[in-house]
């Protein structure tokens, strides 16, 4: 098998979701990078006592530079995070990881559109893959669970462009999970409703976090 192609990765907000994925991809070889208007900061700081290989970069530098971009902000912050990137984030896969979370756990945008279609219509000229959202941070800094043989725990994506899904999708491979194609970006909502139902679940019920959803098929 083929080893996989060294990507250059910018993360845009590098905090509870951005840091294990980017640890985990540096250590899988590939260049990783974090887009910082302060380099000073503490989750700059912090990700970087974590992994002392990672660049750092201006936004648009470092945008510029990355085949691949992950926003991994709070999604209140992503409009904020993409603003003024003009078109350095053109023609870029911009991985989306955020949830619009309102109060009481329901879905920030009232379920009238996916938080993905709204980032979608902040980049129209970068191609969307929404992906890594389904689960809290802990089964992002580990999704090992031994005991079920050759079956890996499920990570649902969703996009319009079936190319930038097969990069996010053989990315998702190599961090242990096994990718699941969703369809387009407007499904996007039903993982997002996912990742709700997780936090209830986990957080709200007291199932806890070690638990994933998985893929069985005939």
């Amino acid at each position: 098998m083929p080893k996989p192609k060294i990507m250059k990765i910018t993360f845009i907000g590098i905090g509870n979701v951005g840091a294990p994925l980017a640890d985990h991809l540096q250590k899988l070889g590939h260049q990783v990078a974090i887009a910082a208007r302060d380099p000073n900061s503490k989750s700059v700081q912090a990700a970087l006592t974590q992994n002392v290989n990672f660049e750092v970069k201006t936004p648009s530098a470092a945008v510029e530079w990355a085949e691949v971009v992950f926003l991994a902000t709070p999604f209140d912050a992503a409009q904020a995070a993409l603003a003024d990137l003009g078109t350095a984030i053109a023609g870029k896969i911009l991985v989306d990881c955020t949830n619009p979370v309102g109060p009481n756990l329901v879905h920030g945008l009232n379920s009238e559109r996916s938080g993905a279609e709204f980032v979608q219509s902040l980049v129209s000229a970068a191609n969307v893959v929404k992906a890594f959202t389904i689960y809290g941070l802990e089964n992002l800094q580990d999704n090992h669970y031994p005991g079920y043989g050759d079956l890996k725990p499920a990570m649902l994506i969703a996009g319009d462009d079936g190319d930038a899904k097969s990069v996010i999708a053989d990315l998702c491979q190599q961090l242990g999970w096994e990718p699941v194609d969703t369809g387009d970006l407007a499904m996007s909502l039903h993982l997002e409703h996912m990742a709700l139902l997780w936090v209830k679940m986990a957080r709200v019920q007291g199932k806890g976090t070690g638990f994933v959803w998985a893929m069985l098929q005939k």
